[in-house]
């Protein structure tokens, strides 16, 4: 298991650290970029086992689509408004975000009751191995703090740059 109070300590303390590289990598040609978080995050995966952790659904809320918000009520046999009145809230931005943390569907064993359907913003998580990483490097140093992968992936891209 992953010591979360440890981790959040941990990943405070290298805050400014990473923002630092945060404005370092925004150098790098977008491509490159892509492919150094790719090749962290494959590593990084090999080793951290999210049912370890799950502060991402402990702590935070994905962006519901519409699509989610439809596959999910179906799942609990309910009208999408339902589901909406009954679960989420619209925020600063507008968008669907879940009323409360940690996540309803997050079981005790760190299982995500909905995994099948859940929504398009979990199934991406934590964002670092897609393209165009350049586009979100904000949100990718703001789960720095969030979850222990993406402290791993900066503090490694970060030996790399040491070198």
């Amino acid at each position: 298991m992953i010591d979360l109070k440890t981790f959040r300590q941990e990943s405070q303390s290298d805050f400014p650290t990473n923002k630092k590289l945060k404005d370092r990598l925004r150098r790098l040609k977008p491509k490159d970029l892509d492919v150094r978080f790719a090749e962290n995050h494959e590593e990084v995966f090999q080793e951290i086992d999210c049912l370890d952790c799950a502060n991402c659904c402990k702590t935070t809320s994905p962006i519901f689509l519409q699509t989610d918000i439809d596959r999910i009520a179906k799942v609990f046999r309910m009208k999408p408004s339902q589901f909406i009145d009954e679960y989420l809230q619209r925020d600063e931005e507008g968008d669907f975000v879940l009323r409360s943390s940690p996540c309803p569907f997050l079981g005790v064993d760190n299982k995500c009751l909905v995994y099948e359907d859940r929504p398009k913003a979990c199934r991406e998580y934590p964002h670092t191995n897609r393209k165009n990483m350049a586009g979100i490097l904000n949100l990718s140093l703001k789960n720095t703090l969030i979850c222990p992968a993406v402290h791993k992936i900066f503090r490694q891209i970060e030996k790399e740059y040491r070198k």
